[in-house]
């Protein structure tokens, strides 16, 4: 697998904000998302390819029993499947990080971290339009996202660029066909710097009161900045 990073840190999103965990961050990803925040994992891969043996010998040296597989996008690493699944043998606790676009199919998980992309993530003119036209074409599957729902526990997080975003989740959301507790529903603001995580904090925060999403802060941005390995 091509591995972009491994490292020791707090998680900075969703339900287990604060959690020692250990990220092991693969490179690659099938979408383009504008706002992307690990460039480095998606519209530049790279990294080092390592084997499971070789992770997993990472991920021992330290202390944490929760491990993050995150990326880029996870789902598409080749021997993600064989690495979740000595992972749960060694009794670690799994989050999959991942925008829900390919199916789990029987993956180790012990919490599905789904983060479907909104329009708002659509790619500029860096790219020409056949990648924005597969980035639109894969950001939202439904029937991936309920096999993701109904087989793992689960939080749906959803990247919030302004208030008329909500309409398009809400919208989303009624075309699962399923009902998903407003607690499972983390509304996050878009942003990479501190500054700009505050300045939508205010309207997400009531906007979450007013709708009963759960707003989710950026720990990690807040206590170290929007850094590698952290």
């Amino acid at each position: 697998m091509l591995i972009s990073e491994i490292f020791y840190s707090l998680q900075g999103e969703g339900e287990l904000t604060g959690v020692p965990s250990v990220f092991v961050r693969t490179s690659g990803c099938n979408l383009r998302c504008n706002w992307c925040d690990t460039p480095y994992a998606s519209w530049n891969p790279e990294g080092t390819v390592m084997g499971v043996a070789a992770i997993l010998a990472e991920v021992a040296k330290y202390p944490a029993r929760h491990v993050v597989l995150t990326g880029g996008e996870p789902m598409i690493a080749k021997e993600i499947r064989e690495l979740a699944a000595e992972l749960k043998k060694l009794a670690y606790h799994i989050t999959i990080e991942t925008a829900a676009t390919l199916a789990p199919d029987g993956i180790a998980c012990d919490l599905a971290s789904l983060s479907p992309k909104l329009q708002n993530s659509a790619p500029d003119a860096r790219l020409d339009d056949a990648w924005r036209k597969k980035h639109e074409a894969l950001r939202w599957q439904p029937a991936v996202v309920r096999a993701w729902l109904e087989n793992y526990g689960y939080q749906l997080k959803f990247v919030v660029s302004q208030a008329d975003d909500v309409n398009e989740i809400e919208a989303m959301l009624a075309g699962l066909g399923r009902d998903v507790p407003r607690a499972k529903i983390l509304l996050m603001p878009e942003g990479t710097t501190v500054e700009a995580l505050r300045a939508r904090a205010g309207w997400l925060g009531e906007l979450c009161k007013t709708r009963g999403y759960r707003y989710a802060p950026r720990l990690h941005v807040e206590l170290y900045g929007n850094k590698r390995g952290t």
